[in-house]
């Protein structure tokens, strides 16, 4: 027997053993830290608001009289100036004037409703609208049905369940008095209430549709929205669709609370947050495939099947018009959330299900600031590569020293390389702080000779990066967020998605990039979303608050694979300044890959300050000439993808403004 070997072999194993657990600490308690960094940032931002408030100072005496003053300065720095609170204002004005178009104005007149009705399609499908009833009140329950009645597509079936107690016998009542007059409603009083998804469940058991569309006792369905079904059933062979839906209060659908107008399917945004909710419909041969409703997700039994279905569908359509009203009253999920708080833990519950389903281990999912059911998913990193950061200097030594020093001394991933790419600096500070650089042994300078064209230069020096992925970094970024590359890697890991970029801000804090939108901006090719927001901002339906599917993500600071930025050729060259980055993860899109924005990894990007501004004033004319250029051939090359439209970005909202301000006639999207 070898005891020495076996001895030695032990105390290996507890060697081993007691450093991972001492890792597992230690990334622990990093997070820990970084939560807790991040909420005496926050804190601090906002004391620093109040402090440096002029009113505050000057009217001391009578701070606690006029608190009310004070909060309006509040709202006047965070918006910048007054003339930009006015046009807030105002753009909330128009806003609020164009939600009556999506309600009786959007619905369609005696002519357009008899050539929907009158409309042969080349599909005969058959829709089966499941209802499960409990207790509804006759008022919701008659409108509800007058809802499906109107439909202008008039092949379909209403399947109701009825669990109610017996002391709402009216509800089975009411019903029998409807199918008298109309034998395409079907009925069934359950012996038991078997809550949402058990009640649900029986509802498909009657239904005989080729397609099943989900309904709730309480809500409204427009007329046109089994028409506008089948059209994109037809025209695109869609299998699962869904649509834009307003939330509306006292029995008026007028009286709108919040339009909810959604991208696209995106699995990340789907992940972190139900944004499809209603009004889903999908084929019977998908719904056989996956199975209905599971009882231990009730109260977010509707998240748990999206994540089922959409993950198996072969052809998921969006139609972007306001087709379905959910109703908020006392009691509704749509009123609060906490109406149904078992609904919160439903949902990372569904959430949870479906990420194991996909492979993922060791996750986390925390409510986000923006609500309950808005998450954070903190995923387990695969491994801990080396990630080559490339960036770009001429000069201004201030700006790339703050810039190393921050991503030295704050970045708790250790595993990186550094990597300047020096570009015809002329100081001789400049060449003495280089000198510096290359005595640290995770820093290296490469000399690009040339004049300045951002594509080449960092084509260029992705040649000397040794890394398994690359991070793409402007010289005048400094980190805020400790796990920064953490929090991108965990994204960049996947192999479904290509580019990912982070949250930067301006010196004060307001948003300079949160994800790019295709043909935002005067020259419709590309700008920030949500730009200029205060960091306190939720963003347009808590879109501030969670890691999201974006079209593009700022070359300030990206992270990709090595392998991908080679294999659509980097970035391209003819781009020299503008644009570059929005084209590569334009070409990441085109190879089937996704492009994420996470506001969990935090910088902030002292904008250009290395190379000056697009700005197209006559002193800068060169530059404007330079950046049409660059905006004609970016449109030459994706004409066909600006003309679709950014598939993040819903199309009622105007091309004009970074947040989400609803543009031109209402009416012309529900038609």
């Amino acid at each position: 027997m070898n005891l020495q070997g076996d001895t030695e072999q032990k105390k290996g194993d507890y060697y081993r053993e007691l450093y991972e657990k001492e890792l597992k600490k230690n990334e622990e308690l990093t997070l820990k830290l970084v939560d807790m960094e991040a909420l005496n940032a926050d804190l601090t931002y906002k004391l620093d608001k109040i402090r440096k408030s002029k009113l505050w100072k000057s009217i001391y005496p009578f701070r606690l009289a006029y608190s009310h003053l004070k909060n309006l300065v509040i709202r006047i720095k965070r918006y910048g100036n007054l003339k930009n609170l006015l046009k807030k204002i105002e753009s909330k004005k128009i806003e609020r004037a164009a939600y009556k178009s999506y309600g009786t104005l959007s619905m369609p007149d005696e002519n357009e409703a008899k050539r929907q009705r009158e409309t042969i399609f080349e599909k005969d499908i058959k829709f089966s609208i499941l209802v499960p009833l409990y207790n509804t009140p006759r008022s919701f329950l008659t409108q509800m049905i007058e809802s499906v009645k109107a439909q202008t597509y008039e092949n379909w079936e209403l399947c109701l369940a009825d669990g109610s107690d017996d002391e709402h016998k009216e509800v089975g009542n009411i019903v029998f008095e409807y199918i008298k007059s109309d034998d395409r409603i079907k009925y069934k009083k359950l012996t038991d209430n078997l809550g949402i998804s058990g009640n649900t469940n029986k509802c498909l058991e009657m239904a005989a549709g080729d397609y099943i569309a989900l309904f709730d006792h309480d809500d409204l369905l427009h007329p046109c929205a089994l028409y506008e079904y089948m059209k994109v059933i037809c025209e695109k062979n869609a299998d699962y669709i869904y649509c834009d839906e307003t939330t509306f209060k006292d029995d008026n659908i007028d009286n709108m609370i919040t339009l909810h107008f959604k991208p696209d399917y995106a699995i990340d945004n789907l992940r972190a947050n139900n944004y499809i909710c209603h009004f889903s419909a999908f084929s019977r041969e998908l719904i056989d495939n996956t199975g209905l409703f599971r009882s231990e997700f009730d109260g977010s039994q509707d998240h748990d099947l999206i994540l089922r279905l959409t993950h198996n569908a072969k052809n998921i359509v969006h139609v972007p018009k306001i087709l379905y009203y959910w109703r908020s009253h006392a009691g509704s999920v749509a009123s609060d959330i906490n109406a149904k708080s078992y609904a919160i833990d439903a949902a990372k519950g569904a959430v949870a299900a479906h990420l194991k389903q996909c492979g993922f281990t060791d996750f986390k999912i925390e409510s986000s600031r923006a609500f309950e059911t808005i998450f954070r998913i903190r995923y387990k990193l695969l491994e801990k590569p080396l990630i080559s950061i490339l960036i770009p200097n001429k000069d201004h030594i201030n700006d790339l020293r703050r810039c190393i020093d921050s991503v030295t001394g704050k970045s708790s991933y250790e595993n990186y390389e550094i990597i300047v790419i020096e570009n015809n600096s002329v100081e001789a500070e400049t060449f003495e702080y280089y000198e510096i650089l290359e005595k640290h042994p995770l820093i290296k300078v490469v000399k690009y000779e040339g004049e300045f064209n951002y594509s080449k230069i960092n084509n260029f020096g992705e040649q000397y990066a040794k890394g398994k992925y690359l991070v793409l970094l402007n010289n005048d970024t400094e980190v805020v967020t400790r796990t920064w590359l953490e929090e991108m890697l965990m994204y960049a890991q996947r192999p479904d998605v290509g580019a990912v970029g982070c949250m930067l801000y301006y010196e004060d804090y307001s948003i300079q990039h949160a994800g790019i939108v295709l043909g935002l901006g005067a020259h419709r090719t590309a700008g920030h979303s949500h730009y200029r927001m205060s960091k306190d901002n939720l963003g347009y339906m808590g879109r501030l608050c969670y890691a999201q599917n974006v079209s593009a993500v700022t070359g300030a600071c990206l992270m990709t694979s090595k392998d991908d930025y080679e294999s659509v050729g980097g970035l391209n060259e003819e781009l020299k300044v503008a644009l570059n980055d929005v084209d590569f993860c334009m070409k990441l899109r085109r190879k089937g890959l996704l492009n994420v924005f996470t506001p969990f990894a935090e910088l902030f990007h002292y904008e250009s300050k290395s190379r000056g501004t697009d700005v197209t004033d006559e002193a800068e004319r060169s530059n404007a000439e330079r950046y049409n250029k660059e905006c004609e051939l970016f449109k030459s090359i994706w004409s066909k993808e600006l003309k679709a439209g950014d598939p993040y970005f819903n199309p009622n909202f105007s091309l004009d403004y970074s947040n989400f301000v609803l543009k031109g006639d209402p009416k012309s999207m529900v038609s």
